[in-house]
């Protein structure tokens, strides 16, 4: 009998506990929830203020605003930008440029379309994306490449080699997923963030996780356009 009553327990307690998840949260809870407040969002005025208030349709004053830094917080939030603090920084204006290409990267025309696979160097928005005829085989991710002087070089260019756990002859530096397409100058994976120094000694750096996927993507002999230049190098 003892049994029975608590499998009767149980089962009652089985019922309540559906009934009051269908119901949803006890109305108290609900309130005190609605209630706690966000953070507030204090982040001063970016050096890409401009350029992220026109992308959320702020108005564009250059002047960082409540409402500003609440907008470019979700935007951070949405894009997984870190930190996602409400300022316009590098890292989110770069993010902007990746979200802004991505419905048509080549709108422009810059890169040639071929009916073979074409990876597509954009010097100007610091841009990697593949295509394959009009389709694109990669969506836009972000790159850092070459600094004044050591610029990568623009064209038409080919993977020759490549090499999965590739180390720096000149620099001893780690440059995982290498696929190189000019004298020494490669794609490959670069630890940490894209988003600070001058730029790369001429090679375009990605992400490892972007660089893997590339690596998976391309073979030895699939066609490399770059073209335009890097912001802060001379023509």
């Amino acid at each position: 009998m003892a049994v029975r009553q608590g499998t009767g327990r149980t089962a009652r307690a089985t019922v309540l506990g559906t009934l009051l998840a269908l119901a949803g949260p006890h109305p108290a809870f609900a309130a005190a929830a609605a209630a706690e407040p966000e953070s507030a969002c204090v982040a001063g005025t970016g050096p890409y203020q401009r350029e992220l208030e026109h992308h959320l349709g702020r108005p564009v004053d250059g002047v960082q605003s409540p409402a500003d830094c609440r907008a470019v917080r979700a935007f951070q939030h949405a894009n997984a930008v870190s930190p996602a603090d409400g300022y316009a920084g590098v890292a989110t204006y770069r993010t902007m440029l990746v979200v802004t290409a991505r419905p048509d990267p080549n709108a422009a025309g810059d890169c040639p379309e071929r009916t073979h696979r074409v990876t597509c160097v954009d010097l100007d928005r610091q841009l990697l994306w593949v295509q394959k005829g009009g389709d694109i085989v990669l969506r836009p991710v972000p790159i850092r490449t070459g600094r004044d002087v050591q610029e990568t070089r623009t064209g038409w260019h080919e993977v020759y080699w490549r090499s999965k756990d590739h180390v720096s002859t000149l620099y001893g530096s780690p440059m995982p997923y290498a696929q190189f397409f000019d004298g020494g100058q490669a794609l490959h994976g670069s630890p940490g963030t894209l988003y600070e120094g001058g730029g790369s000694a001429g090679c375009v750096n990605l992400t490892e996780p972007d660089a893997k996927r590339l690596w998976n993507l391309l073979a030895e002999g699939d066609a490399v356009y770059v073209w335009g230049t890097k912001p802060g190098t001379e023509d």
